[in-house]
């Protein structure tokens, strides 16, 4: 039998944004992970799906046959070759394979260290303070929504130096670009060219009005000895929206909404406040927001099959993050868990940059959170909604208190 057609037996009709999979994913991924680990599904325009943690771990090794420069896990459009440098350069360093790739990462790395992030703790408390007073009288709340969802553009609006009046239009351009246009390209479109003219002026701004804010720095900076481009600051502030502001509201809102619903684990937390760096490990790892896209750039070979040129590649690491071969109880949360190997970050040359900056943001998130609402509880479990896409996360958390 073809083996194109043995993988897809078992998941043929898997689709990334069915509803009722993004409820609940976590028997599709055993279901896959058990009879057909390496699947070829027709949603979408197609693609291989990988729910295993040790095939991820090699497939990421694989570069750049298998590309990054269409991170997304569903097909580009337009007229181009999906396969050009066009798309290479759409958010660097990301986007870009080695030998590129290295010397654009090292750019941005001293602005994501753990020193360099953990001056931004101070104003990420004072934001979370500062929401949970616009709601704690009321005693309900849209943990997600009102809280969760405000977070990282604001954060990441204060690195930009960005107005805090215009990081509300963050979300909605981000969200419209990543999660509601993830099927409808003409919304997908719309809301990545609003974001460019903005980010394209503040650029302009910061060039006669420097700060100390990221664009000013990357204006400062240099590859190489030469002058980041204009186009290339741009891009890279792209990245810094896309991958920072949904990713982590994502996380920040699926653990309260853990929390809400899991009785015994919000009462550990809040009799052992010491395991909180272990608790969002153990968040990032049950309910990992993304799941990473690649594109074969010639005929690549693993474990006997084939992923032919121009084919995508769909790496889901939140099942990867639940793979029994890796982790013990894997679909159940251990908020004390010691060895917690995740992947929620990805791994491999393209793992995200901004991963201590996520932790920051989730760490001060849940900690103000259990300081001023120890005591809270999902009030309508079947108002809870979830994003469905390359992110997943939860949109709609009702909660009491």
């Amino acid at each position: 039998m073809d083996k194109r057609k043995q993988a897809g037996e078992v998941t043929t009709d898997f689709d990334i944004l069915d509803p009722d999979y993004n409820q609940n994913p976590g028997p599709v991924w055993r279901d896959m992970r058990e009879r057909c680990p390496i699947a070829h599904t027709e949603s979408q325009g197609g693609a291989w799906v990988f729910t295993k943690y040790d095939d991820i771990q090699a497939l990421v090794k694989k570069t750049p046959e298998l590309s990054n420069r269409q991170p997304t896990v569903f097909p580009m459009q337009g007229d181009k070759d999906l396969l050009a440098d066009y798309f290479a350069d759409m958010m660097p360093p990301l986007t870009k394979d080695p030998p590129e790739h290295a010397p654009l990462k090292r750019l941005l790395l001293p602005f994501f260290s753990m020193k360099a992030v953990e001056a931004h703790r101070a104003y990420t408390e004072q934001l979370c303070h500062g929401l949970i007073d616009g709601f704690i009288e009321k005693g309900t709340c849209d943990a997600a929504e009102d809280y969760a969802r405000q977070i990282s553009p604001r954060v990441i609006g204060y690195l930009l130096g960005v107005d805090p009046g215009q990081t509300d239009q963050f979300v909605d351009w981000v969200q419209g670009f990543v999660e509601l246009g993830a099927a409808d390209y003409e919304v997908r479109a719309k809301n990545f060219r609003a974001l460019r003219r903005f980010l394209d002026d503040e650029i302009t701004k910061r060039r006669s009005d420097p700060g100390e804010d990221y664009i000013s720095r990357l204006i400062a900076s240099d590859i190489d000895g030469e002058p980041v481009p204009h186009l290339m600051i741009l891009n890279m502030c792209m990245l810094l929206l896309v991958a920072g502001v949904d990713t982590t509201w994502s996380s920040i809102g699926s653990s309260l909404l853990h929390f809400a619903s899991h009785e015994e684990d919000r009462q550990r937390l809040v009799a052992q406040p010491e395991l909180l760096p272990n608790a969002v490990e153990e968040m990032l790892r049950l309910h990992s927001p993304a799941s990473a896209g690649r594109i074969a750039m010639e005929n690549v070979e693993h474990e006997g099959f084939t992923f032919e040129r121009g084919e995508r590649l769909i790496l889901s690491l939140p099942a990867a993050n639940r793979d029994p071969a890796t982790f013990e109880n894997p679909d159940e949360a251990d908020i004390g868990r010691e060895r917690n190997r995740h992947v929620a970050f990805g791994v491999g040359i393209h793992r995200c940059v901004g991963s201590n900056l996520a932790r920051l943001e989730m760490e001060v998130a849940i900690k103000v959170w259990f300081e001023r609402i120890p005591e809270f509880r999902l009030s309508d479990p079947d108002a809870v909604t979830w994003s469905a896409g390359q992110v997943r996360g939860a949109r709609t958390i009702p909660v009491t208190f």
